[in-house]
């Protein structure tokens, strides 16, 4: 199953990006340091062009440090682009944003050239709590639901500093599998857009490799060096079991069960935990382009047969009308 979910008023919000970019200097795109790949939109890459980038990695804090390190220095050796982690709660940390796009923009300061900064990022991965952050009050609304903030802010950080604050926006066809799946695990994508069951069991295939310790020591499995050879679902049962998640007879309620390892995740309560390398992501990018690529080869065979039946047909038409 893909995962998909593009909203209408997602459309609304990419019409207005294309809008507002003609007078954006920097570009901050929001990413979810626990999945810093999967987060990045492909198709905000197209819409901002060559502007500046200045890629967040948000929720640093609950993200594993090691990765993120990785994560900012593949994101730090892209061309006009800087990478910084960041908890979007932590007043001191986010200051830094303002310095960083300063130093992207170096000529654009004063009332005659303000810096024009646009924000975006995918739902819920902390904008809204950045922003209120940012200016101290509570300018924009913040909640756990994708999808919360549905029109267009601007605020003054400076008297030369306009952060426009957009909508979260995903993008309409997600082509990296395990990335759609992440999304989902993350809480980016609407509820009504998955099986909880089965973004679990993924998500528990990207955890229990690196992170079998947590998974131990949060669900009490024994024998902690089998749980990464352990099949998905018995695994998933397992966790229910502990957790308590068992119907009349003793069997496992495997959507308990997920809804358990979901929320531990979203919430943190596992540790710190980021699910994807940026080896991992390319090599599953590489997947899907190939993929991708393959499906259009059919389709415009599928389009050519097509044209020759329909000239096949018309020169039969031609024939008997002769």
């Amino acid at each position: 199953m893909a995962i998909q979910w593009f909203p209408g008023h997602m459309n609304v919000t990419k019409k207005a990006i294309i809008e507002r970019m003609k007078e954006i200097d920097v570009v901050i795109e929001m990413l979810d340091a626990r999945l810093p790949g999967s987060s990045a939109n492909p198709m905000l890459a197209e819409l901002t062009g060559t502007r500046k980038k200045l890629k967040v990695l948000n929720k640093q804090d609950v993200a594993d440090p090691e990765r993120t390190t990785e994560w900012l220095a593949w994101y730090n050796a892209q061309e006009g682009t800087q990478a910084i982690a960041l908890d979007a709660g932590d007043t001191a940390p986010a200051q830094r944003l303002i310095k960083a796009c300063r130093e992207l923009a170096p000529n654009r300061h004063g009332m005659d050239k303000p810096l024009r900064v646009l924000i975006c990022g995918i739902p819920n991965v902390g904008k809204s709590t950045l922003m209120n952050t940012l200016v101290g009050k509570k300018a924009a609304k913040t909640g756990d639901e994708a999808g919360i903030t549905k029109i267009e802010q601007r605020i003054n950080l400076a008297s030369d500093f306009y952060l426009f604050d957009t909508p979260g926006m995903l993008w309409p066809k997600i082509t990296i599998e395990k990335g759609g799946y992440h999304l989902a695990a993350s809480g980016a994508v609407g509820r009504n857009a998955y099986d909880e069951e089965e973004v679990a069991l993924e998500l528990l295939t990207s955890l229990k490799g690196p992170y079998p310790h947590l998974l131990a020591a949060r669900y009490k499995l024994d024998k902690v060096n089998e749980i990464p050879s352990l099949h998905d679902e018995v695994l998933l049962a397992e966790i229910g079991r502990k957790r308590g998640a068992v119907m009349t007879g003793g069997r496992v309620n495997l959507q308990k069960a997920a809804e358990i390892v979901l929320n531990d995740f979203r919430s943190a309560i596992l540790g710190r935990i980021t699910l994807e390398t940026p080896a991992e992501f390319e090599q599953w990018a590489a997947v899907a382009a190939e993929a991708e690529a393959e499906r259009q080869r059919k389709k415009a065979e599928r389009s050519k047969k097509k044209g020759s039946g329909r000239r096949a047909d018309d020169d039969a038409a031609d024939e008997q009308a002769d």
